[in-house]
């Protein structure tokens, strides 16, 4: 398991990427070669335990189309964790809004592109004092 994840986990993920949703082939359509803002997705795409259906990783965003067995899910919630807690971000879209409003959609997904996210290493870094970070300026806040 070198890569995070197992040769099962990687088996499932390649029967999944043979078996797109049509709501996730719309998608990837839009995605794929670079073709939305020159950023590169991959799709069923492994990350540890999961299986996420897009993500960037030059911007370490996942897209998840869901149905509404999603709705209020606490796996997704265990899942989003895990997932955030290896600094990815999450944009979970709905099946229907794909195939009634793909402009939308991708443009949320731009938005959230465009957005700066911190890279992994420095969300764990320690405060910078060159930054001002971390210093006790003597203020009382009390």
């Amino acid at each position: 398991m070198a890569a995070g994840y197992s040769q099962e986990t990687l088996e499932r993920a390649k029967a999944l990427r043979r078996a797109l949703t049509e709501q996730e082939k719309k998608l990837w359509g839009a995605l794929r070669d670079r073709r939305l803002g020159g950023f590169k997705f991959r799709k069923q795409q492994p990350i540890g335990p999961f299986i996420v259906d897009f993500v960037c990783q030059e911007r370490r965003l996942i897209v998840e189309v869901d149905g509404s067995q999603h709705a209020n899910s606490a796996s997704d919630h265990t899942r989003d964790a895990f997932l955030i807690d290896k600094g990815y971000r999450v944009l979970r879209v709905w099946n229907n809004d794909v195939t009634g409003n793909l402009s939308g959609v991708l443009t949320a997904i731009l938005a959230a592109l465009s957005d700066p996210h911190p890279p992994i290493a420095a969300q764990w870094a320690p405060p910078s004092p060159s930054r001002g970070e971390g210093i006790d300026n003597g203020a009382d806040l009390g």
